[in-house]
């Protein structure tokens, strides 16, 4: 009985990626278009629209049949569009930028965060008022080398008073044990979990201060843009979708989403989920709709990442997006 259960939870789960549902939610009866989206992380609120997009139907609706495939550390999406082994993967802006100026023309078609979730996050005893505070003073920074965002912060800010250390990557034995330590985090995933733990955060986002790429961000290469303009329009339209209805109840993807990662309890989910509105929901998608990039938005970020010297010339900003 045991083993007939735990297959009829997988098959459950396989059903749920795949985005299968009920026939009559394809009335024209044809065939749907299979395609996979490849996540860079595992199944939480971030994710929570492509989800909610497969357990409403709305994948099929738009003629699509989705498996929507978790990710982890490491999960080199931007390489697998690069190599044609995925249609559709998520990345953040200054990955695809990155990519093209490789001469990998990775082109982005849907924006999750408006509002890049990266942060600082120290304790709020400290009483630091600012991003800049956290340089100012001494202490200890844990941080991941080598990415846009750091190089940005040691340009801006400089690093002389910190001692630094690697990143934690949601950990937060250091932040318990030492009161003048920082460490990068996703806004609406470590600072939860210090409340949690009754050690009160202050946080700080990295766009605040001037750095602000977009995150979370659905997108395909040149060649299949090129190759399949009606999927990738059809895609798009279904992940907003999906995306609307989440921000309106995430309840019933959550409770999914949970069942593929059950080291995010309930309570995370939710506030997690409440956590991220403001980043998703901002002044230009109320105007524009959902997922939307602008022209200024992305030629900013080229001319940064030249400063910093992450990529070392110019690539077209209007080229690394699509607007259907």
């Amino acid at each position: 009985m045991k083993t007939l259960l735990r297959v009829s939870v997988a098959l459950w789960l396989l059903t749920l990626a795949a985005g299968c549902t009920n026939p009559a939610d394809n009335p024209s009866g044809e065939s749907r278009v299979k395609v996979q989206l490849q996540l860079n992380w595992k199944p939480e609120p971030q994710f929570g629209g492509f989800y909610a997009a497969a357990l409403e139907g709305v994948y099929a609706k738009h003629g699509l049949d989705v498996t929507v495939t978790p990710g982890g550390l490491g999960v080199p999406t931007v390489q697998m569009l690069g190599a044609g082994t995925v249609p559709f993967a998520i990345v953040s802006a200054d990955e695809v930028l990155r990519a093209r100026a490789v001469g990998n023309p990775v082109v982005a078609l849907f924006a999750v965060y408006q509002t890049n979730p990266h942060g600082i996050m120290t304790r709020a005893a400290r009483g630091l008022k600012s991003l800049a505070d956290i340089f100012a003073q001494k202490g200890t920074l844990a941080i991941e080398r080598g990415l846009p965002h750091t190089d940005f912060l040691q340009q801006k800010y400089g690093f002389q008073n910190l001692q630094l250390m690697p990143s934690p990557f949601g950990d937060l034995t250091f932040y318990r044990a030492d009161e003048n330590y920082a460490m990068q985090c996703f806004i609406t995933s470590e600072p939860l979990a210090a409340k949690n733990i009754g050690i009160e955060p202050q946080t700080f986002l990295i766009a605040e201060a001037g750095f602000n790429p977009y995150a979370t961000v659905v997108a395909t290469s040149a060649d299949y843009l090129k190759a399949n303009p009606e999927i990738v329009s059809k895609m798009i339209d279904a992940v907003r979708e999906g995306w609307r209805g989440y921000l309106a109840d995430p309840s019933r993807a959550n409770e999914a989403m949970q069942k593929l990662n059950p080291t995010m309890d309930a309570k995370t989910f939710k506030e997690s989920a409440d956590a991220q509105k403001p980043l998703i929901e901002t002044e230009d998608t109320g105007k524009l709709g959902l997922g939307i990039m602008t022209l200024e938005r992305w030629e900013t970020l080229v001319k940064q990442l030249i400063d910093l010297k992450v990529i070392e010339k110019p690539v077209s900003a209007k080229d690394s997006f699509y607007l259907p």
